[in-house]
């Protein structure tokens, strides 16, 4: 098990600098600067250029930035918020995200569980056509427009709810945008869980454990359902990253000052400084979350450890 994880370690680290070269690439040949006012002169735009070592070559600018991205220095922000460290623009909009989307994540796969847990064993019964039924809606309908039916209904008409995201009232105010955001979740968690565990349930080998008589708790949690759940880990690793990195639409809806409106509004005023960062937080998680997957399909399933070169079993 030691050196499968230490494999997949090794594997990831060469993939988040390939990935950060790719980045760090397409950002130097995207046109304009992030300097674009008329008013600079020439003189003034290669002073600035001097001041954040935008004149020096390409290779040593990836260097560069190389080195700060590994000791957790962003810099600092061109035109958002001139001259104030990206990790401060950060360290109160991240939090936000990882919140909001780490409760739509956990509340999304557990209702998604239940539900395609029951929908397997309740099979051609009224609970496996409401499970149906559920998934096709969250996977039809964007999350926005959950969240504009809550505004009105739950916001607007009732008024249980904040309609915008309250600082103050952080849980209180997040609740709406996070079962918006679980919704589609929800939907797919269930329909993957509804076929694998379909799927394993009616497989030979669990025919064989139901006709020794074994405790159907056991049965279906302790066997079927461990069977059933590296498809399922498969589909859900970038959800967790999409949602944890913030929800765009949702953000905007509810006015959360998220990471999803902050890296729209970078591109849109070429801050490289924080698209670069975002980029980067962004692709550390995504590869972060691929290699727990990783590990846990080894502990799930020993053989695909096996099976990856880990002769140590």
């Amino acid at each position: 098990m030691k050196k499968y994880i230490i494999k997949r370690i090794i594997i990831s680290v060469i993939t988040l600098l390939v990935i950060l070269l790719i980045l760090f690439l397409m950002l130097e040949l995207m046109p304009g600067s992030p300097f674009n006012d008329e008013k600079l002169t020439e003189s003034q735009k290669a002073l600035i250029n001097a001041k954040y070592g935008l004149d020096k070559s390409i290779g040593i600018r990836f260097i560069h930035y190389i080195k700060a991205m590994l000791s957790g220095d962003f810099g600092v922000s061109y035109t958002i918020s001139k001259n104030t460290p990206i990790t401060s623009l950060l360290e109160t909009r991240l939090p936000i995200s990882l919140r909001i989307g780490g409760q739509a994540i956990l509340i999304g796969t557990i209702i998604g569980l239940i539900l395609g847990i029951v929908a397997a064993i309740k099979h051609n019964t009224i609970y496996d056509t409401i499970t149906t039924v559920i998934s096709v809606l969250g996977v039809s309908l964007p999350s926005y427009v959950f969240a504009m039916t809550l505004i009105y209904t739950m916001g607007f008409k009732l008024k249980w709810f904040p309609l915008l995201y309250q600082v103050d009232a952080p849980f209180y105010s997040s609740v709406m945008p996070t079962v918006s955001l679980c919704m589609f979740t929800v939907a797919t968690v269930a329909r993957f869980t509804r076929t694998e565990m379909l799927e394993v349930l009616g497989s030979d080998y669990m025919l064989l454990a139901d006709s020794k008589g074994i405790n159907s708790f056991h049965l279906i949690f302790k066997h079927a359902l461990r069977n059933a759940l590296i498809p399922i880990i498969t589909v859900l690793a970038p959800l967790v990253v999409g949602l944890m990195t913030g929800s765009l639409v949702i953000e905007k809806l509810f006015s959360i000052p998220g990471i999803g409106s902050l890296l729209v509004t970078a591109i849109q005023s070429n801050d490289y400084n924080v698209v670069i960062a975002l980029t980067f937080i962004y692709s550390l998680m995504y590869i972060g979350i691929m290699l727990v997957v990783d590990i846990l399909y080894g502990i799930i399933d020993p053989r695909i450890r096996l099976a990856k070169g880990d002769g140590n079993e």
